[in-house]
């Protein structure tokens, strides 16, 4: 359950909490996938960390919220919040640039985001622009109890689902573009954004830098494979047309 607040930069954020139920791993989530897409020039919100004073559930009188507070207090992950905003709806994509739509279908599926079907899009409308949001739901792999690198060349056949795939008709152009701009270097500098203690108490790996070392062989080597889960989201989409 995400909150609106209100930080010392007198700014407006929508904050994720690492108390709630999946821990600190969706925060991860959030960030690494927000900070890939904006490398790949894909609109999105500005991400910060934000430290949460555990006093504020002080005032608060749902007492599920004043444990949540408590047991987020630290650093959290928040995104900064766009007034005015509009959902999007299926039917957008009657007018929506498939350039683009490819480009977010790639990316996806890169980052295996099982979170925008037609249902529940995670995109809005803000100021005549789309805004991707919520990626707390990608790098499901690393929900998994397994090594890291056994899910990193999954094909993602969950793309099927993907609101905007019936008109992403240019993905291997959208492959042969963006993977050629996450090197190895820019996706360790995205992967040392994250906060060491959100990286700690993972029994598969003894220290914060081990558990970050396998989110970047995971990323590499599913970049280097980025055939497989093209190929599935054409023939996805080819059931489809």
């Amino acid at each position: 359950m995400p909150a609106l607040v209100e930080a010392n930069d007198d700014g407006l954020y929508v904050l994720k909490f690492r108390g709630a139920g999946q821990g600190p791993k969706a925060l991860i989530a959030e960030l690494v996938a927000g900070e890939i897409a904006r490398v790949l020039d894909l609109p999105i919100p500005e991400i910060v960390l934000m430290e949460l004073d555990p006093l504020l559930a002080r005032s608060e009188p749902d007492f599920e919220i004043q444990e949540l507070v408590k047991a987020s207090a630290g650093l959290n992950l928040a995104l900064d919040f766009l007034p005015g905003a509009l959902p999007f709806d299926a039917l957008d994509t009657l007018t929506f640039d498939h350039e683009l739509a490819s480009e977010i279908v790639w990316f996806d599926a890169f980052v295996s985001n099982v979170d925008r079907t037609p249902r529940n899009t995670n995109m809005l409308w803000w100021h005549h622009q789309i805004m991707l949001i919520d990626h707390g739901a990608s790098l499901y792999f690393h929900h998994i109890d397994t090594n890291y690198l056994e899910r990193s060349r999954s094909a993602f056949s969950t793309i099927k689902t993907h609101v905007l795939l019936p008109i992403a008709s240019a993905l291997p152009e959208a492959d042969q573009r963006l993977k050629t701009r996450l090197t190895p270097a820019i996706l360790e500098d995205i992967l040392s954004m994250i906060p060491d203690n959100w990286l700690e108490n993972e029994p598969q790996f003894a220290t914060p830098a081990l558990h970050r070392q396998a989110y970047l062989d995971y990323l590499l080597d599913r970049l280097a494979h980025s055939s497989k889960f093209v190929e599935e989201a054409l023939r996805a989409r080819d059931q489809l047309l």
